[in-house]
């Protein structure tokens, strides 16, 4: 019988990199010049719409997941150590990831190497939902920086207004998404390794 090639589902059917957590592979779901938000439909692994961006908040980097990643009771118990707390809980799904690249990438539905460089520890209604800052790997600007320290406050500053409000509802009294850290490299690599073992836990109890 002939072999038949398909195109693999973007969360289970793409690694997340030989050299993880020092260079990972992420699937791109949207990129700057995007008016929607899309995200993977976690059953036929399709782009499909979540909602329409709101006003001019327009996400300001590449912006997707880690393969084979979960945010499952391990990553959460990092953010209650972390936060002094016990009642965190991991918001199970793929470990998120933005990619910063001076190319001017049109569409998502992609995969790219990126190197982690730290990460922003939010909340999303007491769920940990860790936003991962990461470079294009070989990129001519952003590959020479090492820690989430050498991103131009600029850049931190976009991305956080970003994420502290795309959730939001109008005529909402309190932000559903909390940043209680910006973290280095150090704890990105951490998220990692932890989220790759909650999918491999999360995969051997379907």
């Amino acid at each position: 019988m002939e072999n038949h090639k398909f195109k693999a589902h973007p969360w289970h059917g793409i690694k997340a990199g030989d050299r993880a957590p020092e260079l990972v592979t992420c699937f791109i779901e949207i990129v700057p010049t995007d008016t929607v938000k899309y995200e993977v439909d976690k059953e036929t692994g399709y782009l499909s719409i979540d909602r329409p961006q709101k006003y001019s908040n327009i996400i300001p980097a590449l912006y997707g997941f880690i393969p084979q990643t979960y945010s499952g009771d391990r990553v959460a118990e990092l953010t209650n150590l972390e936060l002094g707390r016990t009642d965190i809980e991991g918001d199970n799904d793929p470990v998120d990831i933005c990619v910063l690249t001076e190319k001017d990438i049109t569409h998502g539905d992609i995969i790219v190497k990126a190197r982690p460089i730290g990460g922003f520890r939010l909340l999303d209604h007491n769920k940990a939902d860790d936003k991962l800052i990461a470079v294009l790997e070989n990129d001519a600007i952003y590959s020479t920086f090492n820690s989430i320290n050498d991103v131009p406050s600029t850049v931190i500053d976009r991305l956080k207004h970003y994420f502290t409000t795309y959730k939001d509802i109008p005529g909402d009294k309190f932000p559903r998404c909390i940043l209680t850290e910006i973290y280095d490299v150090a704890t990105a690599h951490e998220i990692i390794r932890r989220s790759i073992e909650d999918y491999q836990i999360y995969m051997d109890g379907k």
